[in-house]
């Protein structure tokens, strides 16, 4: 949530700035402001409701001059998306200022000490809260301000990731994080500041990232100095960033969600290159090579997430229990640390996460952590805060995912997890643990059909087009429903809440034998039913429950494999996908549901990029 940048060097800062807003613009876009210094001292604070253009729009006729300057784009928490509540925020005498990514929980009682003192409020939200704290610190403590920064940090409740400037003091930037993502780039003799690295990739490729509950220091023709909050000096560790510039455009693509559709026969290649081996018939997983007693002698696995990845979870419990006979729990990471879980120190903890800084994922693997379980994480940022406290886990390497509702990513991760199930099914069956999970015949035929996972992937994006046709039809549609079975379900569900994220159409998702269980009420001339439906364990008892909706008259969007005559001749619209093993189907029935939601939404109208109300990495609870 809310995207951070600044910037301290000899360029002027406001260009730097707001192309940085641009680039972490998917991160919240309820508001955006940005704070500079300029020449003669005045700290110039700059701030629009909506997105980051209409920010531009406002500075346009104003003094945006200055080399050091830090900016921000917001997703709501405390405090409606308003011009008032919008970061930057001054404190009481508008020598500091300070932007803020997280949730400051206990701010209402620092309020509270803080009014009392004399101190008033200009916006409703926690972090105005705080940027007085630390003024109030300098002042009564007479310390420099990181100092007061470090003091004012040590009474702080919650999440955060901080950058502040002080107008007296122009040649410098202090800034901090706990649990909110935060990286410094190093140039030649400037320093930028941001959430992720994106904002930087275009200056540098020299990185720090910034620790839980460390403070660090910008300065001028200094180098980077960070301490803790509790004044302990830490050694930076400069890491080079691997990312382009090329992967953070729209490459002719109307729509970066578009762009990552179409990108996925690429991002699953390169998921499962050097790990998957079709010629040898082998997956070779690092992180499960160096860890195989941990996976072997599990009791249970227990997979949490949130949101699109809970969905990739799903798929991955039905393949684990299948291919190694271990039982699997899938369990919401915001529900998880909350309900006094049971874990055992012969636990696997699978924590799935696109950013690595879900702050519900985070917090649930601290908790199985603590109690001694194993940890491994999917991820796809790499340096990200989930990888860097798990014990092992797997990138998935698809590059920046850009569209705020996620498509490849998600297949990324149902490639991971599968290739997880797999080793640990094929290990057992080396070391006779098991007798029931996957034969050495099926490990290789599935092996070999990863392999052409990418093109048959390609083959479904080749109905594009005709997908954007038929999706004109549902443009006044209010609900969708979504049915599948066995590894499908899943699909069901993250088909809906695509559909749900970018078009704002109400959409749900079903185990399709639950239909008649009480969502068949639901069903009318007026209620578009899509079933994942592909030729597989259950075929048969789906094509019924198609034949129940349509005795009710739904009209049926249907998922099926190639050649499938059956279900053409019962549904209103037919997408095909090849042929594949059952446990890869999601793979190619996912797609057609990634471009439904995606041309409902664009014949809607509807930003499919930023949608309303969400953001890509959600780092509050």
């Amino acid at each position: 949530m809310c995207g951070i940048v600044g910037y301290i060097g000899k360029r002027a800062a406001y260009p730097i700035l707001i192309k940085g807003l641009h680039r972490l613009e998917y991160r919240g876009y309820d508001s955006a402001g940005v704070a500079l210094i300029n020449g003669q001292g005045q700290l110039n604070i700059y701030k629009a409701k909506g997105k980051v253009s209409e920010l531009e729009s406002f500075a346009a006729e104003k003094d945006t001059t200055g080399t050091i300057g830090i900016a921000h784009t917001r997703w709501a928490t405390h405090g409606e998306p308003n011009t008032q509540n919008a970061h930057p925020h001054y404190s009481e005498s508008e020598r500091l200022a300070i932007i803020h990514n997280g949730i400051i929980e206990n701010y209402a009682v620092l309020k509270a000490g803080l009014m009392k003192e004399g101190y008033t409020f200009k916006s409703d939200t926690d972090t105005e809260v705080l940027v007085q704290l630390i003024e109030y610190t300098q002042l009564n403590r007479h310390v420099d301000l990181k100092t007061a920064v470090q003091l004012a940090l040590q009474q702080v409740v919650g999440a955060y990731a901080i950058a502040v400037l002080d107008k007296d003091h122009p040649d410098t930037i202090i800034a901090a994080r706990k649990g909110s993502p935060l990286v410094v780039g190093i140039g030649d003799g400037e320093y930028f500041l941001a959430s992720d690295a994106t904002p930087i990739v275009e200056y540098t490729d020299q990185v720090i990232y910034i620790e839980d509950e460390e403070v660090v220091s910008l300065q001028m023709g200094k180098d980077v100095d960070i301490t803790t909050i509790n004044n302990v000096t830490k050694t930076p560790e400069i890491k080079r960033l691997e990312l382009s510039l090329s992967q953070l455009e729209k490459g002719g693509y109307p729509h970066f969600m578009l762009k990552e559709i179409f990108e996925q026969p690429r991002t699953l290649t390169d998921s499962m290159r050097g790990r998957v081996n079709v010629r040898q018939d082998n997956i070779a997983l690092s992180g499960f090579i160096d860890n195989k007693d941990r996976f072997l002698n599990a009791k249970r696995i227990i997979i949490t997430a949130c949101g699109t990845s809970w969905h990739a979870g799903l798929i991955a419990m039905y393949a684990i229990e299948e291919f190694a006979q271990i039982p699997v729990e899938v369990e919401y990471s915001s529900e998880f640390r909350y309900r006094k879980p049971v874990i055992n120190k012969d636990d696997v903890v699978i924590a799935i996460s696109q950013s690595g800084e879900t702050a519900d994922t985070l917090a649930a693997i601290q908790l199985a952590k603590s109690k001694g379980a194993f940890i491994f994480s999917i991820c796809n940022v790499v340096g990200a805060s989930i990888p860097r406290i798990s014990d092992s886990g797997c990138y998935t390497h698809v590059g920046p995912e850009i569209g705020v509702a996620s498509t490849k990513a998600f297949t990324a991760q149902v490639v991971a997890l599968t290739m997880l199930a797999l080793c640990i099914g094929r290990e057992k069956r080396i070391r006779g643990l098991e007798d029931e999970g996957i034969s050495e015949e099926q490990f290789v035929r599935i092996v070999k059909e990863l392999g052409q996972i990418p093109d048959k992937i390609q083959c479904v994006l080749a109905q594009n087009k005709r997908i954007a046709d038929f999706a004109k039809t549902f443009t006044y549609t209010q609900n969708f429903i979504y049915l599948g079975r066995g590894y499908n379900f899943p699909v069901s569900l993250e088909g809906a809440l695509k559909l749900k994220e970018i078009s704002y159409i109400h959409a749900e998702g079903y185990p399709a034998a639950e239909m008649k269980h009480g969502p068949i009420a639901l069903i009318s001339q007026e209620m578009p039913v899509v079933v994942v439906a592909p030729r597989c364990g259950t075929y048969e008892k789906i094509v019924s429950n198609i034949q129940e909706i349509k005795a009710r008259h739904g009209k049926v969007i249907a998922v099926v494999t190639e050649g499938d005559e059956q279900v053409r001749k019962i549904a209103d619209y037919v997408i095909e996908v090849p042929a594949t093993e059952e446990c890869l189907t999601p793979l190619l029935t996912v797609v057609p549901l990634q471009l439904l939601a995606y041309h409902i939404a664009v014949v809607k109208g509807c930003d499919v990029d930023q949608p309303r109300n969400l953001a890509k990495s959600v780092t509050v609870e």
